[in-house]
């Protein structure tokens, strides 16, 4: 006990990485702890505090530092702000002077103000390598189609399917990327790269912002885990399934049964004209091309979606369910935050939708007691995907060795660890969703 089991991954983000060392540091003073009291059982009458100096070395002076630092980053007045530029490399890594100068330094002063938020460089700069290779390859393809370019083009949507994903996720609950003088420009890219990235038009935003954060992984969650054993091949392929089949369905009756009418015909144009542009792309235009540039990315975003939020949502308590920091969970990896703007926070989010991607990790320091005292779950090194292959694989042990022990949790061993987290992926029958929610949310017999 002491230290995580699993060394730190060398690609983490700076403010990652700062979060493990004292998530680290604090679970292993715990055990320290926890050692000493075992040892000194029997000499209660011996009196073993003492005083300490605070000193920078001293952990909760550490922390402080650490959320003063997180903060100054993020804010442009600050010294130390850094925007972000690259998924790929942080830009105090960046060494190469003539870059900087030539290129790097033009580039963001130019670029912080198109965006809406001066540390999203990062967002300017994977708009243009998508205008500048998704949309000449797309039409490349349908005006002369080619099976060896249908195939590199799928794999290339492949690989940017996840970032504009959390792009859009910042974009549907902000409003916007950019800057508002060019609102216009902003209102119409998802339009265009929606299709491409396996996106039907502003479903998006009708299911995660006004359905999902509505409901919160509730009975009344279209996407909601509770009613399916998360760690059962079966009840995950049902989940997915029915998304599939019946989103379409689904989401406008939803709006329907809420009194929102005017939702419910948006959905449903938005959804079906959709399908309406690719059906005819396919059968009247190029049916190749639109295989491989609409039909081969909306299959495997749906797919991507829903096994994303089964992993977000896979562990929910059965005390308190309707938590936030007790139905979601928060990854501290390098796909979910380098790559997706910290999209592994899924606590901090829900707590707060309209919190800005880059403050999570601050935000999570400055909440770490609450989420300890709220047994909330964190992991590191495992992203969502790789979180839902153990649950449906039934690797605990695995899942148990990249919990993050908080709170309660640093007294438990890697078995007691193991049972706690089976425990909450368990589905929740009528009754149980009935006296947790209210009889009106439950489908009793």
């Amino acid at each position: 006990m002491g230290r995580l089991p699993v060394p730190l991954d060398a690609a983490l983000t700076g403010p990652d990485r700062m979060v493990l060392e004292i998530l680290e540091k604090e679970y292993a003073a715990s055990s320290n702890v926890l050692s000493e009291a075992s040892e000194d059982s029997d000499t209660s009458d011996v009196k073993h505090s003492k005083f300490v100096t605070p000193s920078p070395e001293d952990p909760q002076d550490r922390e402080q530092q650490t959320i003063a630092y997180l903060k100054n980053i993020n804010n442009p007045k600050s010294d130390e702000f850094q925007p972000s530029v690259f998924s790929s490399v942080d830009v105090p890594d960046i060494k190469n002077a003539r870059f900087r100068s030539w290129f790097l330094d033009p580039y963001t002063r130019w670029a912080q103000k198109v965006v809406r938020v001066e540390t999203d460089v990062i967002m300017i700069t994977h708009l243009l390598l998508y205008i500048s290779t998704s949309i000449p390859s797309a039409i490349y393809m349908f005006y002369n189609f080619h099976w060896w370019h249908g195939l590199l083009h799928a794999v290339m949507q492949g690989y940017y399917m996840g970032p504009y994903t959390l792009l859009m996720h910042q974009h549907i609950h902000m409003r916007g990327v950019l800057n508002k003088k060019y609102a216009l420009i902003d209102a119409v890219f998802p339009y265009v790269l929606d299709p491409l990235m396996g996106h039907t038009w502003n479903s998006y935003f009708f299911h995660h912002v006004k359905h999902h954060h509505v409901e919160g992984n509730g009975p009344n969650d279209l996407s909601s885990t509770i009613r399916y054993q998360r760690d059962d091949i079966w009840d995950f392929l049902r989940y997915v399934g029915r998304f599939y089949v019946l989103v379409w369905f689904d989401l406008p009756r939803y709006f329907l049964r809420t009194n929102k009418k005017g939702l419910a015909f948006k959905t449903g144009v938005f959804e079906l004209g959709t399908y309406a542009f690719i059906y005819t792309m396919f059968t009247y235009v190029n049916a190749r091309a639109a295989t491989f540039v609409f039909v081969l990315p909306l299959a495997f975003m749906r797919l991507a979606l829903m096994s994303g939020n089964w992993g977000q949502h896979a562990f929910v308590d059965e005390v308190e369910p309707d938590s936030d920091f007790r139905s979601s969970i928060t990854l501290i990896d390098v796909a979910s935050n380098r790559y997706c703007y910290n999209d592994g926070y899924h606590t901090s989010h829900h707590l707060n939708p309209l919190r800005h991607w880059r403050d999570h990790p601050v935000a999570f320091l400055s909440q770490k007691k609450q989420y300890a005292d709220e047994h909330a779950l964190v992991f590191y090194n495992i992203d969502y995907m790789f979180l839902t292959i153990s649950l449906l694989t039934k690797n605990y042990k695995f899942l148990a060795e990249c919990l993050v022990p908080m709170g309660d949790q640093m007294k438990l061993t890697l078995e007691e660890r193991e049972a706690l987290l089976r425990r909450k992926t368990r589905k929740f029958t009528e009754e149980e969703i009935a006296a947790k929610w209210g009889k009106q949310y439950a489908k009793l017999k």
